[in-house]
């Protein structure tokens, strides 16, 4: 970036050449130059279940797969958990008024439908403290004491008023089925791989993660990324070569639930309220004198490698405010121009990572967006600031993608753009995944993140002044294809397999579910305007 600012002394149309030049060359080159020749793969090639192929400091991956048992096997749904009767109480006596800074704690029992109490764990409930009169959220601690009760605990981090609320996301039963599922089954969704011969000869064939996910009957086409080594499986076409693979989308949803398991996920009993169980309280300062609204103690400027507790924040004012480090708001159009000046951001990931690109390039004019000539729903996408010298790139992540059709070559490793950056003061890596790699084994997504975090400490290695942020999946699907209890798991690997990296958390599950508004994959622009600015003091903490 250096060598960028020096530029600044051109005239302004240079500067424009100069830049656009830049851009053309700032990726690594496209992904048909760094596959070897597909091959035909054995059908049982690639076994997706296989932890052992995982290097020896991610093989711990598999304790976080640990959840509390769910009992056992029972066909009776009026015998799974009711968010009807499931109720919840003070673990204390109630107050007229509590202290802030405080915690609140209470006791929740879940009952079937029947009203009669449960004797294991294993349901999935998230509680909040929202206190909606000062726009101000904060997620509570669900603590399952694994005989059917579970221990809620909320921080009391305002002054004012302040109500909590409990959901059951899925019952045990339904978490039964989505881990037998998660588990035991190669795939739930499959893709499209579109072939086209050198004479206009085109053939749609079934892609996936393994052979055996293609329904092949035959021979299946092995595509292997040789700097990451993920591995990629197309039906063979029959007339057209495995190199003629041109353009990927998403397919069909597998059939993978009995109609058991449809009634225990359904609607009425998904994602919904407990009776009110605790009388809205009020929240008070420590001490006359105490004027404080928010129970905020000193804290460091937001820097990689900073431990995010439980709660990593909350929403006071419609304002995230983080719990472990000093989170910057950045009100205006100069102060996001300002803190990205000079700088290059890369954000890998999917939709969720998406919006960041898209609410800085709607909320700041002069960053421009570079016609590409792309219109394809998994990017590339570029904006620029040539009189800060910012630069911002959004790129999909690699198979497996859920996506409209798109380009092969526009499918990147992010193992291998990570391998193929330089890094520096003035690079910023974001990488956000976890979304798309509900719908596998916990293997797969073990051992994509394998091959991310060798590539980020090399990076990290070779320019420690590098800044990598890892923004944590949010929520937002309730189904067996994307679920909460999914999206928990995968946060789970996430953490872990970049813990003992200098690298910075977003966490934007958290920051998803501390609100009294609907779950969306997509969050509204509130949440990502939070999302952005504590993204944005990491790179500016002061």
């Amino acid at each position: 970036m250096g060598q960028f600012k020096s530029y600044k002394t051109l005239t302004g149309g240079l500067i424009v050449l100069i830049l656009v030049f830049y851009l053309m060359m700032s990726w690594p080159e496209p992904m048909n130059r760094w596959i070897p020749p597909p091959h035909r793969a054995s059908k049982h090639a690639s076994e997706p279940n296989n932890w052992d192929s995982l290097p020896q400091e991610l093989t711990n991956l598999t304790s976080l797969l640990y959840w509390p048992p769910t009992g056992g096997d029972k066909d009776d749904f009026l015998a799974s958990t009711s968010p009807r009767t499931s109720t919840y109480r003070l673990k204390g006596p109630a107050q007229t008024n509590y202290t802030l800074g405080s915690n609140l704690e209470a006791i929740l029992v879940a009952r079937d439908h029947k009203g009669r109490p449960k004797t294991h764990g294993g349901d999935l409930f998230r509680a909040q403290l929202l206190g909606q009169e000062l726009k101000a959220g904060v997620p509570g601690e669900v603590k399952d004491l694994e005989n059917g009760t579970y221990l809620l605990s909320f921080p009391l981090l305002w002054a004012g008023p302040a109500q909590v609320q409990v959901r059951l996301i899925h019952s045990s039963e339904v978490v039964r089925v989505l881990q037998r599922v998660w588990k035991g089954k190669r795939a739930t969704v499959d893709f499209r791989g579109y072939f086209r011969g050198r004479d206009g000869t085109q053939e749609t064939v079934i892609c996936n993660v393994d052979p055996q996910s293609t329904g092949a009957q035959g021979p299946t086409c092995q595509y292997r990324d040789v700097v990451s080594g993920e591995l990629w499986f197309c039906a063979q076409p029959s007339t057209l070569p495995c190199d003629a693979l041109v353009g990927h989308s998403s397919g069909s949803y597998l059939k993978v639930t009995t109609r058991h398991d449809e009634e225990l996920m359904a609607g009425s009993v998904t994602d919904q309220p407990l009776p009110s169980g605790i009388s809205p309280i009020l929240v008070t300062p420590a001490a006359i004198g105490n004027m404080s609204d928010v129970a905020l103690p000193s804290r460091p400027p937001c820097r990689p490698g900073h431990l995010s507790p439980k709660p990593s924040g909350f929403y006071y004012q419609d304002r995230w405010h983080s719990t472990f480090c000093s989170s910057r708001s950045f009100p205006t159009v100069s102060s996001i121009l300002n803190c990205l000046a000079g700088r290059i951001v890369y954000m890998m990931g999917d939709s969720t990572l998406r919006q960041w690109w898209e609410y800085l390039r709607d909320t700041v004019p002069s960053l421009k967006p570079v016609d590409l000539h792309v219109q394809y729903q998994a990017g590339p996408l570029m904006a620029v600031d040539t009189t800060r010298g910012t630069v911002l790139h959004w790129r999909a992540h690699s198979w497996p993608l859920r996506s409209r059709r798109t380009p092969v070559a526009s499918l990147h490793s992010v193992a291998r753009v990570l391998h193929g950056l330089a890094g520096g003061p003035y690079t910023v890596v974001v990488l956000g995944m976890g979304a798309h790699f509900t719908t596998f084994p916990p293997s797969i997504f073990a051992r994509r993140l394998a091959g991310i975090r060798e590539a980020v400490k090399a990076l990290l290695d070779r320019e420690p002044s590098t800044l990598v942020v890892i923004k944590l999946a949010n929520t937002g699907y309730k189904s067996v294809y994307g679920s909460d209890w999914l999206t928990i798991q995968v946060n789970r690997f996430l953490r872990a397999a970049f813990d003992g990296l200098q690298v910075a958390f977003v966490d934007a599950w958290e920051m998803t579910s501390s609100l009294a508004v609907p779950d969306d994959i997509h969050p509204k622009r509130l949440i990502v305007r939070n999302e952005v600015e504590l993204f944005l003091s990491f790179i500016c903490p002061t």
